[in-house]
C-alpha cells in the first residue's frame, strides 16, 4: 500500500522524533511512504480558513494536486491537517465552480486539482487497513501489565459525515483497539471523550480557562485511573498534553502532573524494536518510566 506522507508544519519542526516514528513504522507494517514534494501549510484553520477563503482553497488545492500527481492517497498524523485538507478536498469536490477557480488560481504553476485522492489518517490506515492482528504480530517488545488512557484527536471526529471513520464518532475505539494490541491495558474514565483544551481557538484566546479545563481532565485521569502513560495520534494533542501538565506544575508549586505522553507511532516503535533516541526522544514530562522496558 502506498500513501502520500504529508507531516504539516509541528511535526518536522517541533517533534522530528514523532516523524521519525512514522517513517520507521508504517513500512515495515507494509505502508509505504511516498514524500509530497513542495507541500505547503495544509492550511491550519487559525490562518487562511479565518480570513481568506480563496486563498484556503487554493492551498489545499496545491496540497491535493501534489498527490493526485503521485497517484496515492495522503497519510496524515495531525488531526488539524487532516480536518483542514479534508475539508478543502470536500468544497472543491462539492462545488465545481469553486473548483473551477481555484484551478485557475493554480494554472500559472502549471497544477490542477481533480479531487480525485483521499484524505487517510494514520490510525485509520493502522486500524482498518494494517489491522490489530498484524500489528500484535509484528512486535517485539509488549507493553504487558501497563496501564494508559487514550486522547482522540477531535478533528478526526467531527464533522463526522466528512471527517470521521469511526462507527460512533461519539464512541470511537480504534486508537484505544491499537493500544490493546500492544498489550496494554486502556482504562476508561468519566472525561474520556472530552477535548485536550489545546485546540487553538480556545488555548490563545482564553488560556487561563484552557488551562482550568485540561486539569480537570488530567485531575479525572488521576483520580479515576492507573494510567501510567497517555496516547494520542495528533501533533497538537501531544504538544498540548505535554506542556500543560509542565505548566500546571509550576503554577501549584510541585509535580502533581507527570503523566508521560506518546504518539502512538512511537510507542509501536519502541515495541517494535526500533531505538528510543531516534522515535521517542523529545519530551517535557520524562518518559523514563515507560522507555527503560525497552
Amino acid at each position: 500500500m502506498d500513501l502520500c506522507f504529508f507531516p504539516g508544519c509541528n511535526m518536522p519542526a517541533i517533534r522530528p522524533d514523532v516523524e521519525n516514528a512514522i517513517r520507521l513504522t508504517m513500512p515495515a507494517l507494509g505502508v509505504n511512504l511516498v514524500d509530497l514534494s513542495g507541500y505547503v501549510c495544509c492550511p491550519a484553520f487559525g490562518a487562511f480558513p479565518a480570513t481568506d477563503k480563496e486563498s484556503q482553497f487554493a492551498t489545499s488545492g496545491w496540497n491535493i494536486s501534489l498527490a493526485e500527481e503521485q497517484g496515492h492517497d495522503i497519510l496524515v498524523q495531525c488531526g488539524s491537517c487532516y480536518s483542514s485538507l479534508h475539508m478543502g478536498l470536500e468544497h472543491l469536490h462539492e462545488d465545481a465552480a469553486l473548483r473551477a477557480h481555484i484551478n485557475e488560481l493554480l494554472k500559472p504553476t502549471g497544477r490542477s486539482v481533480n479531487c480525485t485522492t483521499k484524505v487517510r489518517h494514520v490510525t485509520d490506515i493502522l486500524y482498518s487497513e494494517v489491522g490489530t492482528e498484524k500489528i500484535a504480530a509484528k512486535i517485539k517488545h509488549t507493553l504487558e501489565g501497563m496501564h494508559g488512557v487514550v486522547q482522540y484527536p477531535c478533528h478526526t471526529l467531527f464533522p463526522s459525515e466528512v471527517v470521521g471513520f469511526e462507527k460512533s464518532p461519539r464512541r470511537p475505539v480504534a486508537l484505544r483497539r491499537l493500544t490493546e494490541a500492544l498489550g496494554a491495558t486502556v482504562d476508561t474514565f468519566s472525561l474520556e471523550y472530552q477535548c485536550c483544551g489545546g485546540a487553538g481557538g480556545f488555548s490563545k484566546s482564553s488560556p487561563a480557562e484552557a488551562d482550568a479545563f485540561t486539569k480537570t481532565k488530567l485531575d479525572a485521569i488521576i483520580k479515576e485511573t492507573k494510567a501510567e502513560f497517555i496516547v494520542v495520534s495528533c501533533i497538537t494533542c501531544l504538544m498540548y498534553l505535554d506542556n500543560i501538565q509542565e505548566k500546571l506544575n509550576k503554577q501549584a508549586g510541585e509535580e502533581v502532573y507527570k503523566i508521560p505522553v506518546f504518539d502512538y507511532n512511537q510507542l509501536l516503535a519502541l515495541c517494535m524494536g526500533f531505538d528510543g533516541n531516534k522515535v521517542a526522544a523529545i519530551s517535557k514530562i520524562p518518559r523514563d518510566s515507560i522507555l527503560r522496558r525497552f
